[in-house]
């Protein structure tokens, strides 16, 4: 099949080309930046297209652009991991909503777009698919309201098949160096006694980012299991127990410094995701 991968050049969509052209699958990348692009491992192995998503005009078929591939496979999304930042409704929203549109409508018959746990707002316990959806930050709702336009489009060109893929946490090499495990890294390697965080009690899902690309190409390959899919473990784990795993796997000689960081006012203290549809798909 023919894959067309946005994002590219993103933490996760290095991870997803690489997966893909393992499986034999031919790719079409896409991100705005050609020379960081240029300086990815799967370069020369896929045909790298460069795009912007703030400049979508009528008169212009992405499909046809990107040599009408069988399935997109949408990751990109500009100012993360500023999660409050009012650009995500302002900018963002407007210019992913018009990219999608533009590729529906002008031939594209296959859409996997990837939203986030956030989406679920302040919900506590095992999220599953059938609950609402209540965001509280920008991003959250930038991203749900996304996933109802392009719910809305669908009623007006049913013929399309529309996955909404909801990720939650990831970790793995090229990750932001803001996320904790990076930061914890960081320490180690500067050989700090400390490590400032939060109380470290509260629970999260957290996936390896190369299972998550394993996972959104199982769901991209099939065509059966549509709408909401959540991309989870299913299991919870405090973020005390992770960074005390991560510093014994690596063997570091660190304490953890916990309540120097208050607690995110974003999420609740302990959520998890409902796997069971993403069982369905992956067999396990």
């Amino acid at each position: 099949m023919k894959f067309l991968v946005t994002g590219a050049t993103g933490f996760l969509g290095s991870y997803v080309i690489q997966y893909l052209t393992k499986r034999g699958h031919e790719v079409i990348a896409t991100a705005r930046s050609i020379e960081k692009a240029k300086s990815s491992k799967w370069y020369n192995v896929v045909l790298f297209k460069p795009y912007d998503f703030s400049n979508v005009s009528s008169d212009f078929s992405s499909y046809q652009y990107f040599n009408n591939p069988d399935i997109l496979i949408h990751l990109a999304w500009d100012g993360l991991p500023n999660f409050k930042s009012l650009l995500h409704i302002e900018q963002h929203l407007q210019h992913q909503y018009q990219f999608l549109k533009n590729y529906i409508s002008s031939g594209g018959e296959h859409v996997l777009v990837t939203g986030t746990c956030l989406e679920y707002g302040l919900q506590s316990g095992c999220l599953s698919e059938s609950m609402p959806t209540n965001p509280v930050t920008a991003y959250g709702v930038a991203k749900n309201s996304l996933r109802q336009f392009i719910d809305i489009l669908q009623k007006t060109q049913p013929s399309f098949v529309f996955q909404w893929v909801r990720l939650f946490y990831m970790y793995g090499e090229g990750q932001h160096a803001k996320s904790i495990i990076p930061q914890l890294q960081l320490a180690i390697e500067n050989e700090e006694k400390y490590f400032n965080m939060s109380g470290g009690d509260q629970t999260r899902d957290y996936l390896h980012v190369s299972k998550v690309a394993e996972y959104i190409s199982s769901i991209a390959e099939q065509k059966s299991i549509t709408g909401i899919i959540n991309c989870c473990s299913g299991k919870p784990i405090a973020i005390k127990q992770l960074v005390k795993e991560y510093a014994e796997v690596t063997g570091a000689d660190i304490q953890f410094n916990y309540g120097f960081y208050p607690y995110n006012d974003y999420e609740p203290m302990h959520f998890w995701g409902s796997s069971e549809k993403l069982k369905t798909i992956i067999h396990e």
